[in-house]
């Protein structure tokens, strides 16, 4: 069976945004095949903005995601294959997942983990949201 990542990666998209929410996505800027400006790479990964709103020419398909926007005034085209992203999440109250992937490349699928229920009843703070993988 092929990788449930990708179709996962895009109901999250299309949620988030029907709710009227900010969509970030965090790369791995260390995989194959990410095309992003490396001076906003921290600690091999990238967080970006993806809404409609801060983003042009913006394609995402099975395969791959693909757009175009500014970072530090500049424009820069921006591409990543699906695999890449590690999580996807709501800017305003951190809602999302992250995709965790399995090592041996036979086993494709990939899965979906959930934050630990004694986290999810912490209230939201304030500021930047933040992504913690709980295994």
């Amino acid at each position: 069976m092929t990788s449930n990542q990708p179709y996962l990666l895009k109901a999250f998209f299309d949620w988030i945004v029907d709710n009227d929410l900010t969509p970030y996505i965090v790369v791995n800027a260390n995989h194959t095949g990410v095309q992003v400006p490396v001076d906003y790479v921290k600690d091999g990964q990238i967080v970006l903005n993806v809404s409609p709103t801060a983003c042009a020419h913006f394609h995402m398909d099975y395969d791959s995601v693909s757009f175009q926007a500014r970072f530090g005034g500049q424009p820069h085209r921006i591409y990543m294959p699906c695999a890449a992203v590690v999580a996807i999440y709501a800017r305003e109250n951190g809602a999302g997942t992250v995709f965790t992937h399995d090592i041996d490349e036979n086993q494709a699928n990939s899965g979906v983990t959930e934050a630990h229920p004694e986290q999810a009843k912490k209230p939201a703070s304030k500021g930047r949201p933040s992504l913690k993988v709980v295994k």
